[in-house]
C-alpha cells in the first residue's frame, strides 16, 4: 500500500464536537497508518466511504470504516 495523501479526517456535523483521526494517532496500541477513500464504493454505489488502517507488526489492518457521515478531510502537503 502506498502512503496515502489524507493526513486527518474529522467526522461529524459539528467539527468542534466531532471525532478526529490522524495518521500516527494511536488506536489502542497500534498507530493509524493510512486513511484512504474507498473508490470502489464511490464507483459502485455513489457513496463516499473512508477506510482507516492501523499498522500491526509491519502489516496494515483495516480498523475502522466511515460511511455516509459528514467529514472534513485534511491532506498532506508534502510536495517532495
Amino acid at each position: 500500500m502506498d502512503e496515502g495523501v489524507i493526513r486527518k479526517i474529522v467526522i461529524g456535523r459539528d467539527p468542534k464536537n466531532a471525532m478526529a483521526y490522524y495518521v500516527g494517532m494511536k488506536a489502542g496500541d497500534r498507530p493509524i497508518s493510512y486513511i484512504i477513500p474507498d473508490g470502489e464504493m464511490l464507483h459502485a454505489h455513489h457513496k463516499m466511504r473512508y477506510l482507516i488502517y492501523v499498522e500491526d507488526n509491519g502489516a496494515h489492518a483495516l480498523w475502522k470504516v466511515i460511511e455516509d457521515m459528514p467529514c472534513i478531510i485534511e491532506y498532506n502537503l508534502d510536495f517532495l
